[in-house]
């Protein structure tokens, strides 16, 4: 069963599968609010575009590449975007960034995932956010991360998968920000590292 993490917690992601994990998937999942129509009903919801990113960083913080809408994979091709969602429709995941744990270059010691709103629309007109991070290999959830604060940002560090020693870890960070893309939060993300 998946853990729920909470703001700053941090788990084992090889404990919490009960495996050694080579592949997982980090899952973007969003709704937008429905506005309320004539006398409250018939209300619809608008298009929201979330982008999930991962930042791959070595040691000493520096960021040696990165996954997004706009480089859909690492060029090592450890992390690879399934592509953009601009609307948020549908059940399940709305992104996906898959990531083979196996070749992640040796100097690369964390990967930072976060979320942008290049349009702008801010996270008081979403609902139902969530990262989730699942065993590629066999599809089960291993953490879930609640995303949905409500407020006038537009963008938010989810998480931060990282080596210690012999195994990967999650650290569910979740703080928010502005900036329509991931170069933008970089001041926010460094402290993380």
């Amino acid at each position: 069963m998946a853990i729920n993490l909470q703001k700053g917690q941090k788990i084992s992601l090889d404990k919490e599968a009960g495996v050694k994990l080579t592949k997982i998937i980090m899952g973007l999942g969003w709704d937008a609010m429905k506005t309320k129509g004539f006398l409250g009903f018939g209300g619809k919801a608008q298009e929201i575009d979330l982008d999930a990113s991962c930042i791959m960083f070595d040691g000493q913080g520096n960021q040696t590449d990165a996954a997004w809408f706009r480089q859909l994979k690492s060029k090592d091709g450890s992390v690879v975007h399934t592509g953009d969602n601009r609307t948020g429709d549908g059940d399940g995941d709305d992104e996906q960034i898959i990531v083979d744990l196996t070749t992640v270059p040796a100097n690369v010691k964390s990967l930072v995932f976060t979320v942008n709103s290049f349009t702008g629309q801010n996270f008081s007109q979403i609902e139902n956010a969530t990262c989730r991070i699942v065993n590629a290999n066999d599809n089960k959830e291993i953490a879930r991360f609640n995303l949905s604060t409500l407020g006038a940002h537009n963008a938010q560090i989810m998480a931060k998968i990282y080596r210690h020693d012999t195994e990967w870890k999650m650290h569910a960070i979740g703080e928010i920000g502005n900036g329509r893309t991931f170069e933008e939060l970089m001041p926010q993300i460094t402290p993380h590292l």
